[in-house]
Order: structure tokens, then sequence, then C-alpha cells
């Protein structure tokens, strides 16, 4: 079988081809357009304005051609005033529409991901990339139009200053190398530049979002002062790198700034010797003085060429998330009379070259409720996310009523294969949307059954609108958050249902009502519960047990309960709740499944 970074790496490619999906060239090929015939007639205008005062010099305008030079100009000035008019709209639209571009991009690859591959990016981070960067990269696309532009300027008045007189072009072409090595210069130290600058705006942001979420810890043991020298800590460092960013674009505007006018000092001496001479006429001189200025301009480039290498930099970051690897689905779908039969095959899963899970020849019956139990760091979670292919096994097969799981389409493969979390995934809509939101269509009256199953239906028709109360507004306790999370999973459950901590934050009795709804309420099929308590381990119609990222055994709880190892996993755990919550475990359940003459 092959490996899933074989597979991630396919999709990736197959993901990444959504990069190529943009908004076109349209709006960048607008912003181009408007800019270059901005330029084009800010290169007309000094020859224009020449020939008008020439021939107002010769006759006063008598013969009408004055005149007619006159009203070109105007018309001339006015078609700048449009077209810089339009240049400016056309901006801002195609900042706008490549910002949301690139954003929707990068969320949707970010959504797609294997969760295992996305976990690197922290939170602030990927609002930074999302907000910070992206706006800086959909400013690219325009930056780069506007640059093509400014070049177009200074090489079409080397071309007329070179029409009107080839000394004077020949002085100004001289002082041009200059000024592009000062901007090649520019755009070399200036990229390494930007991006350790956003990486450390990146850095201050994830601070910032993991002091916000431990606030509470945080004034509880009074280390304020502490918490935020740590979240500004890399300040001084942003400061240094922003200091020398403003240094860097500094030196190439002074550079340019010299230059440019030592250049147009240059072509107005030629020129003056050239009028002096009888070569060229006051007209002339004027445009050649013009002209030498708008080629001397290029050094103006620098601010349009920084903000294209920001944007470089800044779309590579956005990008990084749209191309993190999801997974490859196939075309098949689950046999219809399957009961949810889940074997795993030389699964084996390795993160930095170390072995986190291996499970040879598991197999769960379909209908059964099994029980994951380990101590911290045995593989629960990872157990739980090859069995519905969360994530892929670096090596070996998962199979569902005897399909494997990547040949599976992706509807048949998240309609068939529900999870619940310790934490629902937050929405924007009321507390009925939230349970009915997933990949089966569900009617109000499921959704209500689905909450009465997870115990959730009593406290939710307390709500002053009930089942229409808005969810991120609802006033619920980290518990009933978990209830939602359970009755949204058992009303779109499918033949496989994993619950991954799902039930941590419920106490004993509650869990129990749970599991009995689960079974009786919430439609048949096999589930696969992370458990910590020997009470749900006890349950269950088996029991794997994990230690060390290895399965140790797969059998009846009470089974298991005979070896002092397996005890001790409930022993652990059964100390830290009741240091945690000061109350003794329950052990009912435990007693209940033990054989005659072991004492839990």
């Amino acid at each position: 079988m092959p490996t899933s970074g074989s597979r991630t790496r396919r999709a990736g490619r197959a993901h990444g081809g959504a990069d190529t999906a943009t908004p076109g060239r349209t709006p960048e090929a607008l912003v181009l357009l408007c800019s270059v015939g901005s330029a084009a007639v800010t290169v007309a205008q000094p020859y224009v304005l020449g020939r008008t005062l020439d021939l107002l010099l010769r006759d006063g305008g008598a013969d009408g051609a004055a005149g007619r030079w006159l009203l070109l100009s105007a018309a001339l000035l006015v078609g700048e005033l449009l077209l810089d008019t339009l240049t400016s709209l056309f901006t801002g639209r195609c900042n706008a529409t490549w910002t949301a571009s690139l954003r929707s991009r990068a969320l949707d690859g970010l959504l797609r991901a294997v969760p295992d591959r996305a976990r690197p990016f922290a939170p602030g981070d990927v609002g930074t990339r999302l907000t910070l960067n992206a706006a800086d990269a959909g400013g690219a696309p325009a930056a780069r139009a506007a640059l093509a532009a400014s070049l177009v300027t200074p090489v079409g008045a080397l071309a007329a200053l070179a029409v009107v007189d080839l000394w004077v072009a020949a002085c100004v072409l001289a002082g041009l190398p200059a000024l592009a090595l000062v901007l090649r210069a520019f755009a070399r130290d200036t990229g390494a530049s930007v991006a350790d600058y956003q990486k450390t705006q990146s850095e201050i942001a994830s601070r910032l979002l993991e002091a916000m979420e431990g606030t509470a810890t945080i004034t509880a043991a009074g280390t304020g002062a502490r918490e935020r020298a740590r979240v500004l800590a890399p300040l001084d460092r942003l400061a240094a790198q922003g200091r020398h960013m403003w240094v860097l674009h500094g030196r190439a505007l002074a550079r340019s700034g010299v230059l440019v006018p030592l250049l147009t000092l240059a072509a107005t001496a030629v020129g003056g010797l050239r009028l002096a001479s009888g070569a060229l006429s006051v007209g002339e001189l004027l445009a050649v003085i013009r002209y030498a200025q708008l080629t001397a301009g290029i050094g103006g480039a620098a601010s349009l060429l920084g903000a294209v290498v920001r944007g470089r930099e800044a779309r590579n970051r956005v990008l990084a998330l749209a191309r993190v690897p999801a997974l490859a689905h196939g075309t098949r779908r689950l046999p219809p009379a399957g009961r949810g039969t889940l074997e795993l095959r030389g699964v084996r899963v390795v993160r930095d070259g170390r072995q986190v899970l291996r499970a040879d020849g598991v197999a769960v019956p379909g209908g059964a409720t099994v029980a994951v139990v380990g101590r911290s760091g045995a593989g629960k979670s990872v157990l739980a996310a090859v069995a519905g292919r969360l994530l892929d096994p670096d090596e070996g097969q998962v199979l569902l009523d005897g399909v494997r799981l990547d040949r599976l389409s992706r509807d048949a493969l998240r309609t068939e294969v529900g999870y619940a979390f310790e934490r629902p995934a937050p929405v924007t809509g009321t507390i009925a949307e939230m349970v009915a939101g997933g990949p089966r269509r569900v009617s109000p009256e499921e959704v209500r059954e689905a909450c009465r199953a997870a115990g959730a239906d009593g406290f939710v028709r307390r709500l002053p609108d009930g089942y229409d109360t808005p969810f991120p507004a609802a006033p619920l306790s980290g518990g009933e958050r978990q209830r939602l999370g359970l009755a949204r999973a058992f009303a779109h459950a499918g033949r496989l249902l994993i619950l991954d901590d799902a039930t941590s934050g419920l106490d004993t009795a509650t869990e129990h009502e749970v599991d009995r709804a689960l079974r009786r309420s919430v439609r048949p099929g096999t589930r696969l519960v992370v458990a910590h308590r020997p009470s749900v381990a006890a349950r269950a119609d088996l029991v794997i047990w994990l230690a060390e990222g290895e399965v140790r055994a797969v059998a009846p709880h009470h089974e298991l309960w005979e070896r002092a190892a397996y005890r001790a996993v409930f022993a652990a755990d059964a100390s830290e709740d009741e240091a945690k919550t000061g109350e003794a475990p329950d052990r009912s359940a435990t007693r209940r499944s033990a054989p005659e003459g072991v004492r839990p």
C-alpha cells in the first residue's frame, strides 16, 4: 500500500491545482491598460507643450495652428486626469478581488487539509497570514501592473528624447545604469527583510492568542506581567527588522534622489548648449528638460518595487496554507448491507522518526461498542484519527465493511463515518442549525431527538429562544457545549461513530445516560469511544488497550481487568481526576465487571 507521504503529496498536488484558479488577469490588465495609457499621455505632453510654445512664440498663433496644439494639450491634461481616476478605481477593485481570492483559497486548503499536517500552523500565525499577509499579497498584482506602467514612462521619454535631440538622450542614458543598480540592490535586500518581518508578526500574534485563551489561568496565577513580557518579547526584534526595512527603502530613495537631479541638471546643461548653438528651439528645450526628468524617474519605482516584493513574500506565506496536503479520495461506496465492521491491518504511524501507533490484526465487529484506553500519549487519538480517516497511516490499511477507507469517495466516507470531539466546532447560526449541520439532511424533529439522546434538550429549552438561540451567544458551560457536539454527531451518525474525548466534560451520571441513549436512540452502528474512566470501558463490548503506541490487547474489559498493567491505566487517570475535582471516581461499573476475587 502506498504510504501516506506519497498519498498526501499527490493530494497536495491535486489540491494545489486549485492554486491556479485565480480571479484571472482581467483586473490586473485593466490597471495596466489605464496606467500605460496615463504613461503614454504623460510622455506625449512635453512634446505637445513644446510644439505649442514654439508656435506661439513664432507667430502668436495667427494661423490657427497654435490653437489646435493648445486644444490638444488641454485634451491630454483631461485624458491624464481621467486615466488616473480609472487607474485608482481598478486598483481598488483588483486589490479587493485578489485579497478575497487568496483568503478563500488559503482557508479552503486549510479546512481540507489533513488535520495532522495543519497542526504546525498556530492559530495566531494563521490569523496573520489570512489578514495582514493576504492584504499585502492582494495588492501585489496591481502594484506589479503599476510598476510595469512606471517603466513605460522613462522608456517612452527616452525614446522621445532621442527624437528631439540625440546628444541630450545620450547624456541621460549614461546615468541610467546607476539607477538600475540601485533598484536591483533594493529588491534583493528587501525580500529577506520582509520575510523576517512577517514571520515575527505571526509569532507575536500566536503568543497573544495563546494568552487570550489562557486568560483565566493567567489571572488566577497572577502572572499577567510575565505573560505580557512573553507576548511582547519579539517586539524589539520586530522593531529592528522594521527599521532595517525603512533603512533599505530610505537608502534607495536617497540614492535615486541624488541621481535624478544630477541627470536632470546634466540634461539641462547639454540642452542649454544645444539651444545656444541653434540646434534646439525654446519649446524643444522645454520638452528636453521634461523628458530628462521623466526618464530619470525610473528611480521613483522603488516604492512600487517594494510593494511587489512585499506582496510576493506575503503570497508565499498565504498560499502555504492552501498547499497543506489534503486527503485524496477514491470513487467507491460501502456495501448497503454492511454493519460497520472495522479492520486495521498492519497499520503504522510515524512522526519525527518515532512510532506513535502500531495496530495489526485489529478487528471490530459491526455494531459493537469499543472503548480505546491507554495512558496519556499512548496513541488513542491517533488511532481514532486513523480509524475514521482524518489521517492516513504511513503503512497498512484500514477497512470498513471490507472496503479500504482511502478508496471511498468523500461523500461516502463522511456520510458513514462520523466524529464527536471534546470541543464542537463553532458556528454562527442557531443551536438548531449547529446540530443539523453535517453531511445528512436532518429534520427539526431529528434535531430534538438527537439533543434528547445527548442530554441537551432540557437546557436548550430553558434558553430564551430555545433551539433558535444563536449558538455563539448562548450562555453554555463547557459540558453543555460538549453535549451539543454529541447531539450533532448523533443526528448524523452513520455505520461508524468515533467519540474522541467527546464525554470528558460530563459527570459520570450524565455520561452513563448518554451511553445508554447511544445504544437505544441513535442509528445502530459501530462505536469507537476514547475512554478514560473504567465505567466507560466496562460498558463497552470490547476494549482496545494501547500502550506506548502499540495495541497491547483487544478483549472485553473484565478479561483485561485481571492484568495489573491494565488496572494501572485507570488508577493513574483516577488519581488525576480525584486530584482535580476533589471527588472519588465512580468505580461501580468496574466492580460489576471485575471477576470475583479481583479488587479494582
